[in-house]
Order: structure tokens, then C-alpha cells, then sequence
């Protein structure tokens, strides 16, 4: 780890709409978009991209970070964004400045519009107070042809003998490039999976350094300048690598100093006159020096994608499907009981899984059911009458004295490409309307075509503005084409993984792990991680050392604490023992949002069982939290690499777990050296450093 910390500032300010028109100064407060003559500015008090105009058709100058003072400068010579060989023409650029919605912030939009011969291009650059950042929304109206190069497989490159054997074909469909001076650009690529009903290695890291054409995967390409420090992330806004639309094989593309984001997520035919079209988003941000900095400046950015509020979006959440009964126990009866015992847990939102309503799905328990054309059932989502014979409303009003709110799951109509997303939206707004149900997790899904992917963007829009935003989305992410976890981000959370004791595959350090991988590129409070009943299907684990009987009931909850803890079982299998569990939930209920609005990475070692591992929420240059597991390590003290300086005073006070508070200087690589007497056990720590 390096261990530079650069401070993490987003304030706020509440704008008023305006309009610019070319040569003008373009201010917000601290965002501004300046074009002069043929130069265009853009940034705040963090970052600034420097273009040449181009009549809209923009190339990048310069990209500099504001708090290290350095400029990384281009060569100047080819558009950001390309999608064909003709000239531009009509450039426009306006600003708005949109004040938030509850879901997203504050933020300034440069909206650069233009043609490019048959196609009209508008590009969204959008700003926001203190974040080292700028996204690129972009839209296509017309017709988009001639960008289908095959690519030449590496293998069939002939040997160098001359500068004419290094030319490669131009690249024609890029969201963002940057051509920037040096040899020296060292990068690492990003790739994250879903579909984790079948993956259980969710992100995969690949450093280089840059040399001739080569092509990467991922969501997240970081480049750091091996001369002088500092550099730049590509963030590309779009379902994971192998889910994503019109994929061509690859993400980024690096050639020497040259970096690009490719793939777009059209096609060609997806391209129409008739109305604007989306394609994938990308991202730029800078940082300085080390990892760390790179990092938190990115997460600065990812927390603008959606405002974490604690009376939304904070939850403990418990739903019976991970003990494997499916829809053949859910009725009213079952969920009254479950709700009362639920309490007893500290549970705060109980979610009722697939069976609730009268329409049968395909993973029905007792009867053959589908996903297809729903509708032909005018009834298919009221509640089942037989096993809710009064409706929803007497678990909604139990959960209402008990402190619990209570979701519903949902699967959108999957035929024609969600043709029917209007029928949904109403369905999902009815429910919140009757019974002020506002978590619905999200299932089922296919997103295999452009317009599949814009209904369902309908589909979430309709209900947020029918609703007033109150609604928020639990997107399932274990099979199929899905948003993944840059994507969609704005609707609410993900729902991780399935795992289940049944099947013997509910390991809580793989579940760990998961957490622990995806932390490091992804806001952990973003995702929803199960804890189980461990004292189901022991018999299935007979000999395994790491069989969820051997731990503790806490402490396989402690290792959902960094994200949004699930408890994926029925309350009713529990024995009495578990129950012991309520005042660790209540207590961390408690602190659980000042935790996740830090900066929440990784410390210590990967989970394997064996490690000393956890977590580390940086809520300000100077105070945080740690969350450190002994696993089943031999030894009692072990020192935990963090993202702090060397040589800083610290004082720990634990808030939940077993460790006692202690003061201590913080040595090299950032290590502390802690003790927790029991393996298996936590402790998570308030730190604060002594200035």
C-alpha cells in the first residue's frame, strides 16, 4: 500500500439554471467551463481539462491536479471522442446548473453539442464541488456508420524492421482518449464479475506498463506517470466487461502514452434520427501521489453517483430465501412470526422474497411458472389471497410497531424488452402508494439490447419520479446481463451473491473476501453482503475446518459490517442462542452510516481463512475507523498494514467487538500492531490521530 493520504472535500452549493452560449465565461461557483476563442476550460478547485474547441469535436490539451499541481500535457493531435472520419460542424456548448434531487447532488453540465457529418453528438461533462472528477454522458441522434475495424489479432503482427511495420489501424469508436507525452506510464487494468451465482473471483487486476497497441478489460484503468508521480483514472460507467452491449473484446486501449475507453454499448442500428440515444459513460480523475490518493479520489467521485441517506439507504435487512424454502412457506402467518423474531435480531427491513404475489415465477417451489408476459395475468402481482387473505397490510402494520419496514421482491416483465415497463412502474408506485413499501429488490433480469436497457432506465425513472425519489432499488447481481457495479448506480444498492448451506457453498471468509476484493474500486455500503444461519446443514461441512459452524454468530455478522448487512435466512430455523446477537445489530445500527460515509479500502491481509484482514473508513484526514478480523491465525498480536502515515500517534476505542483500547505510533507502511485474544474475532475501532 502507499500511504500518502489526500483529504477527501465535496461541499455543496445549490445552483440556478443558466445558459451560455460560445465565448463566453462560463462560472459556478467553484465549477466553471470557459471558452475562449479556441480554448476550452473546464473544472473546479481539483481538476482542469484543457481542449482545443474543434468546433465541439474536442481535443485534450492538458488534464492537470489541482492539489499536487501537476499538468499532464497531450500531444494535442486527435478528438476525445471519435465515431467516424468527418469533419465537425455547428458547435455549441451550454451549462446548467442542477441542484439536487435527494438521489444526486449538486452538480454543473457542460453540454458540448455538434455533428459529425449524418450524426449529431451531444457530450454532458458533468462537475461537482471539491471532486477530482469530470463524467462524460453522451448521446447519438442520426446515423452512426463505418466504425466496425476489425481489429488485428496481435499474433498476426509481423516483425519491427522499420517505422512503417509499427503503424497499427486507427481506432474509430472511442468515449475518451488522452495522448499524452512520455514513455514512461505505468497502468494497471481493472476487471470486475457478476453473475456470481457462478463467480466467486469477482475482481481480477492486471498492471502493465505501456508499449506499443494493446488492448484491456475492465471498468477501472489507472495510469501513473513513472517520471514525475501523480496521474489519472479511466472510470467506464457500463455493466461489467463481459455483459456489457455491441462488445468488441476490450475496454481501454494503451499505445505508448496513448490511452483510450473504448466500446460505446451500441451498434450501429441502435442509432436512429428519431431520438438521442445513450452510449456508455466514461470518467476521468486525477490524482497525486500513491495509490491512496488515486483511490480516494475516485471514491470522492463514486459517492456523487448517489447521496447516501441514512434513512434510506442504511439497513439491516433480513430475507428468508437463504434457507432454501422458496415461496412454499410464505403467507401471512409465516411472516408475522418472522417479523417478531426478526426484532429480536435488530433487523431493520424485512424483505419478502419471491411468492408474495398471486403470479407464479419460474423459481416457484409448488407450481411451473415464468418471467414472460406477466400481464396476461391481469392479477399476477396482487398478493396470493390464499396466503395473504387480508393483503400486505397487517405485516406492514406489524413491521411498523416493531421498527421494521418491509420490502417486496419484483421482477420486471422481461418480454420484448421490457416493453411493458409502464405496467411495472405503475405496479411498483401502487405498492408504495397503499402500503409505503420502498425497497423492491430487482430479479429476473436480461439486459441484451439497447432498448431493453433504456426501458428498464424508464422503468427506475418512472417510479422515482412518481414516488418522489423515495423509492430505492435492490439490483440483483447474480446471474444474467445486469448492471453490475458501475452502473445503475443512482437506483440504489446490489444485491451480491447467493449462498447457501444447503448446497455446502456459504463460506463466511469467501464472503469476506468478496467484500474485501470489491472495496478496494466499488463503495462497499453500496453492496448487500448475507450473513447466514450457521447452524443449518453442519452435516454438509463434516471435517472442514472452515464450516460455518466453527464461527461464531457475531462474528459472521461482523464480516458484513463495511457493507450493507443481509441476514439470509429464515428467523424461525434460529435457535435461542442467535438471538444474543441484538444489542452488536443495534449497536452497530448505531454508527453504522458514520462508518460507510468515509472512504471505506481494505487493510491488512486478503481473507483466507487464516489471515488478519479488515477494513478502514477514512472520515477525515484525521479521524476513521478501523475493522480488524483475527481469523484462524495462531497469533494474538499481528501487525495490520493501513492506509495511515508512518510514524503518527493514534488512539484506538473499540466501538463493537472484543479489543481494548490502545495508543500507539503507526509504523512503517502505515502498520499497527493489534491484538484480539480469540481466532475467529473482531474488534472495530474509532482511531483518531493526534495532530
Amino acid at each position: 500500500m502507499n500511504l500518502e493520504y489526500r483529504g477527501i472535500t465535496a461541499g455543496i452549493t445549490l445552483f440556478a439554471c443558466c445558459v451560455f452560449t460560445n465565448n463566453s465565461t462560463i462560472l459556478a461557483d467553484e465549477c466553471y467551463a470557459h471558452l475562449k476563442g479556441d480554448t476550452l476550460r473546464m473544472g473546479n478547485s481539483r481538476i482542469e481539462r484543457t481542449a482545443l474547441w474543434n468546433n465541439g469535436h474536442i481535443i485534450t490539451l492538458s488534464l492537470t491536479d489541482k492539489l499536487s499541481g501537476k499538468t499532464m500535457k497531450t500531444a494535442g493531435k486527435n478528438p476525445d471522442f471519435n465515431v467516424n472520419r468527418e469533419k465537425p460542424a455547428d458547435g455549441k456548448i451550454r451549462v446548467r446548473q442542477i441542484k439536487s434531487d435527494g438521489i444526486r447532488p449538486d452538480r454543473t453540465v457542460a453540454t458540448v453539442s455538434y455533428r459529425l457529418g449524418d450524426l449529431e453528438v451531444e457530450r454532458d461533462y458533468r462537475l461537482y464541488d471539491g471532486i477530482p472528477a469530470i463524467g462524460i454522458d453522451t448521446r447519438l441522434r442520426g446515423e452512426l456508420s463505418g466504425t466496425a475495424e476489425k481489429e488485428t489479432n496481435a499474433a498476426d503482427r509481423k516483425n519491427i524492421e522499420h517505422a512503417a511495420d509499427m503503424k497499427v489501424k486507427p481506432v474509430t469508436m472511442l468515449l475518451d482518449r488522452l495522448d499524452l507525452k512520455g514513455n514512461h506510464w505505468h497502468g494497471s487494468a481493472v476487471e470486475f464479475r457478476d453473475i456470481t451465482d457462478w463467480n466467486n473471483n469477482l475482481v481480477d487486476r492486471k498492471d502493465f506498463i505501456s508499449y506499443r497497441k494493446t488492448n484491456h478489460r475492465g471498468n477501472i484503468l489507472t495510469v501513473t506517470d513513472g517520471e514525475n508521480g501523480g496521474g489519472f483514472i479511466f472510470l467506464k460507467e457500463a455493466p461489467c466487461s463481459g455483459v456489457q452491449l455491441a462488445y468488441k473484446g476490450s475496454d481501454f486501449i494503451s499505445d505508448f502514452g496513448s490511452f483510450m475507453v473504448t466500446g460505446l454499448g451500441v451498434s450501429n442500428s441502435d442509432i436512429t434520427p428519431d431520438k438521442w440515444t445513450p452510449t456508455y459513460s466514461s470518467v476521468v480523475c486525477t490524482f497525486g501521489e500513491g495509490e491512496l490518493s488515486a483511490l480516494s479520489a475516485l471514491r470522492s467521485y463514486q459517492k456523487q453517483c448517489r447521496i447516501l441517506d441514512p434513512n434510506r439507504d442504511e439497513m439491516v435487512m433480513m430475507n428468508t430465501w437463504g434457507d432454501r424454502s422458496q415461496d412454499a412457506k410464505v403467507n401471512e402467518e409465516f411472516c408475522l412470526a418472522e417479523l417478531d423474531k426478526a426484532a429480536r435480531l435488530g433487523i431493520s427491513l424485512f424483505q419478502i422474497d419471491d411468492g408474495w404475489q398471486s403470479g407464479k415465477s419460474p423459481n416457484s417451489a409448488v407450481a411451473n411458472g415464468s418471467f414472460k408476459d406477466i400481464y396476461a395475468n391481469a392479477g399476477y402481482w396482487t398478493p396470493d389471497p390464499v396466503k395473504y387473505p387480508r393483503g400486505l397490510r397487517p405485516i406492514v402494520e406489524r413491521g411498523k410497531k416493531l421498527g421494521i419496514e418491509i420490502g417486496l421482491w419484483f421482477n420486471p416483465s422481461v418480454q420484448n424488452d421490457f416493453a411493458d415497463w409502464e405496467k411495472d412502474a405503475d405496479i411498483i408506485t401502487g405498492l408504495w402508494k397503499e402500503h409505503g413499501i420502498r425497497m423492491f429488490k430487482i430479479d429476473g433480469l436480461t439486459v441484451a439490447s439497447k432498448r431493453a436497457e433504456e426501458n428498464l432506465r424508464k422503468l427506475f425513472d418512472r417510479v422515482l419520479e412518481n414516488t418522489g425519489n423515495a423509492v430505492m432499488f435492490n439490483l440483483d447481481a447474480t446471474a444474467s446481463r445486469r448492471g453490475g457495479y458501475h452502473f445503475f448506480n443512482e437506483y440504489g444498492n446490489v444485491f451480491l451473491e447467493n449462498r447457501y448451506t444447503d448446497w455446502g457453498n456459504y463460506y463466511p471468509y469467501h464472503t469476506l473476501r468478496n467484500l474485501w476484493q470489491l472495496s478496494r474500486y466499488v463503495p462497499a455500503e453500496r453492496l448487500q453482503i448475507e450473513f447466514l444461519n450457521k447452524w443449518r446443514n453442519a452435516d454438509k461441512y463434516t471435517g472442514d475446518n472452515f464450516a460455518p459452524a466453527n464461527y461464531d454468530f457475531p462474528y459472521i455478522f461482523a464480516i458484513t459490517m463495511a457493507g450493507q448487512p443481509l441476514a439470509w435466512m429464515e428467523a424461525g430455523n434460529l435457535p435461542e442462542e442467535a438471538f444474543e446477537i441484538e444489542p452488536l445489530v443495534k449497536a452497530y445500527r448505531n454508527i453504522q452510516h458514520d462508518f460507510h460515509k468515509g472512504t471505506i479500502l481494505p487493510v491488512g491481509e486478503e481473507p483466507s481463512g487464516r489471515a488478519w484482514t479488515g477494513f478502514q473508513s477514512v472520515t477525515s484526514p484525521t479521524e476513521g475507523y478501523l475493522l480488524v478480523y483475527r481469523e484462524d491465525n495462531e497469533s494474538d498480536r499481528y501487525p495490520v498494514e493501513t492506509w495511515l502515515y508512518k510514524g503518527s500517534d493514534i488512539t484506538l476505542t473499540p466501538v463493537l467487538g472484543t479489543g481494548k483500547k490502545f495508543r500507539t505510533q503507526i509504523g512503517h507502511k502505515g502498520t499497527i500492531t493489534f491484538s484480539l485474544p480469540d481466532k475467529n474475532s473482531f474488534c472495530l475501532y474509532r482511531y483518531s490521530i493526534k495532530k
